[in-house]
């Protein structure tokens, strides 16, 4: 830092300090019986412009090295924050800590920018392994000598899983945009469920699965569409994991703190220790490795658009008995949270 520069920052201070001086002498050289009022007036004057002189001088050696300490931090490859010389006035210091609050909030939108770049990545990694899969089989069908009205069967099998991935894929890829694509109005379980088993319905129907419906005439709070792929991601992981002639139960349910849509089946359930696990993104579980391919996506997709809705999921299992998925609609305004999604 320039001794110019300097001056220049305390310009207002030195000009302050003139117009006092200005005024006490002009006071002085008015006042009457004062005897050599103009040696006392320069007196006064050179003596206060001497120590105005030294503060100047000190505070400029004193902040000069504070400086270029800054200076020096300023030009480092290390981060800028944590090379900040010791402040030395009150000022300093309260510039200080509001760089390094601002440092701190960017490592930590650091770390979270990291961490949602890193989880994308697996997804997509995860993702291509998984449609990579329905694909060879198409092609490996495209080359089979089957009858053509069992390979269109199977081709089409082999269509709806890649459907279901892009889905699943393009439902991820939302997620952080959801305020800008809902829509909140009454929904009928009855249609939203009948909707899911028409969509299914091919399923059902191969592995000879029964299904009931109860009390779905409620209606609910929600967006259709997203709460469409919510009922069926669950659709799907009941009609994955429950055996041929198994059954599927679609129950409704109210009182008065909330509504409840459950999605029940007797399959092969869920190992206790697991349980917990579920929403976690690609968790699949022992059961998920063992018995079938499982992205372990669906189940975490469903649970957070459904506290983007205002919604909750809720899940219990015993293993080999069954496996109970119940969508809570808590009654109410919910119009707050969904703004806060």
């Amino acid at each position: 830092m320039s001794i110019f520069r300097y001056i220049k920052e305390h310009r207002y201070f030195m000009l302050l300090y003139f117009l006092i001086m200005l005024f006490i002498s002009t006071m002085i050289y008015l006042s009457e019986g004062l005897s050599n009022t103009k040696a006392n007036l320069i007196y006064i004057n050179v003596v206060s412009a001497i120590f105005i002189l030294i503060y100047l001088i000190i505070g400029y050696f004193y902040h000069k090295r504070f400086y270029k300490e800054l200076h020096i931090a300023l030009h480092l490859e290390q981060d800028t924050v944590i090379a900040i010389p010791n402040p030395h006035t009150y000022e300093q210091e309260l510039y200080t800590d509001i760089l390094k609050k601002l440092y701190l909030e960017q490592q930590e939108n650091m770390y979270v920018l990291h961490e949602e770049k890193k989880e994308y990545h697996d997804f997509i990694m995860s993702w291509i392994h998984e449609v990579k899969i329905p694909i060879a089989a198409s092609q490996l069908l495209m080359r089979s000598d089957k009858p053509a009205d069992i390979l269109i069967d199977k081709l089409e099998d082999e269509l709806g899983k890649i459907d279901h991935f892009v889905e699943q894929a393009l439902y991820y890829s939302r997620l952080d945009s959801f305020s800008k694509d809902y829509f909140i109005q009454e929904v009928s379980l009855e249609a939203i469920t009948g909707a899911s088993m028409k969509k299914y319905a091919k399923i059902f129907i191969s592995k000879r699965i029964q299904f009931e419906r109860t009390n779905l005439q409620l209606l609910v709070e929600s967006d259709t569409k997203w709460l469409s792929f919510i009922v069926d991601q669950i659709v799907a992981n009941a009609l994955k994991y429950t055996d041929s002639h198994g059954e599927i139960k679609f129950i409704g349910e109210e009182d008065k703190e909330e509504k409840r849509l459950i999605i029940q089946d007797n399959g092969i359930g869920i190992k206790l220790e697991d349980i917990g696990r579920v929403f976690e993104r690609g968790f699949t579980g022992a059961n998920g490795r063992v018995h079938t391919k499982s992205t372990g996506l669906g189940l975490y997709l469903a649970k957070r658009l459904s506290h983007k809705l205002g919604h909750d999921v809720s899940i219990e299992s015993k293993e080999n008995e069954y496996t109970k998925v119940t969508i809570h609609f808590p009654k109410g305004n919910q119009y707050h949270t969904i703004a806060k999604a």
